[in-house]
């Protein structure tokens, strides 16, 4: 068998896509960040923005400050948008 590159990102696709969703989308009850999105059908932006609020201090271990500073610009995009239109 030929050996895979270093490059190759093995991934699970036959898996559900509960198990395919990392852990920091999930909340303590099993609710996910895009159902959240989903429900208050949210502009792109503002979904984005929320969803890095709720992983923030989840997937990183900077304390929440790249998520929050990546939800910050999401909510300026939506507002220059908003008054772009």
């Amino acid at each position: 068998m030929k050996e895979k590159s270093k490059y190759y990102y093995d991934t699970d696709r036959n898996l559900p896509i509960q198990n395919k969703v990392p852990f920091y989308y999930i909340g303590k009850k099993g609710l996910m960040a895009k159902d959240i999105c989903d429900e208050f059908e949210l502009p792109y932006h503002l979904a984005t923005a929320l969803t890095y609020i709720l992983r923030a201090k989840k997937k990183h271990n900077d304390k929440g400050i790249s998520d929050i500073n990546k939800a910050i610009a999401h909510l300026e995009f939506e507002l220059n948008r908003i008054k772009k239109y």
